[in-house]
């Protein structure tokens, strides 16, 4: 059992060290080499848990891909409606990136040259199709104006989401991204959403940055 631990406590060392340097350097400028380093791990170590780079970035993007899954799902608990789960689900993924190594390396690592292996789904894919949803029932719930093109809101949304993080990541702290993410939705619902209702999603930005710059 001490063993197991140690093994798990180890392989848990090794993708947190190279999700960081994959999020600061980039996946293609990181070498085997450079994480065992970061890691503070003998290379026997690495090669016991991970047979190479890419198999690395595999664990990471699972664990994203699960971390978001988990998030959309608790919000969907909470019986918001679906322009508002999107919303708090954007700023959720904003918060676990201001909060640790792996899921800003899964934002990043989503735009990296990497041949995804089944069954993983690629991160653009898994979002779109979140989005998608959540964009369909907000036009639904009448919070989107009618005549919308769904699939294209969906891939400008994501498109933007991920383009915010890869343009500040050398221009300013991870801590701005919560405001970018406000900024983002303060442009999309002035477009997307009816006058009436529009206030009410303006404040609920707003709120949700301020949840994650003081929590």
């Amino acid at each position: 059992m001490a063993r197991q631990l140690r093994a798990e406590q180890t392989r848990a060392t090794i993708l947190t060290a190279a999700a960081d340097l994959f999020d600061r350097r980039g996946y293609e400028s990181t070498s085997l080499s450079d994480i065992v380093e970061h890691a503070r791990v003998t290379k026997g170590a690495l090669y016991f848990h991970f047979a190479a780079k890419e198999d690395l970035a595999h664990a990471i993007m699972e664990l994203q891909s699960r971390t978001v899954r988990q998030l959309a799902a608790e919000v969907d608990r909470r019986g918001c409606s679906s322009l508002e789960s999107l919303m708090r689900t954007t700023f959720g993924i904003a918060r676990l990136a201001v909060e640790g190594p792996i899921p800003r390396a899964g934002l990043r690592l989503a735009t990296a040259d990497i041949a995804v292996r089944a069954p993983l789904r690629h991160p653009f894919t898994e979002w779109l199709e979140l989005a998608t949803r959540r964009i369909l029932g907000a036009v639904k719930e009448s919070d989107l104006h009618p005549d919308v093109d769904v699939e294209a809101v969906a891939h400008s949304l994501v498109s933007f989401f991920v383009g915010t993080r890869v343009a500040g990541r050398s221009l300013e702290p991870v801590g701005r991204l919560p405001r970018r993410i406000a900024e983002m939705w303060y442009l999309l619902i002035r477009g997307l959403v009816p006058v009436p209702r529009r206030a009410r999603y303006l404040t609920l930005a707003t709120q949700l940055e301020r949840e994650i710059r003081t929590a």
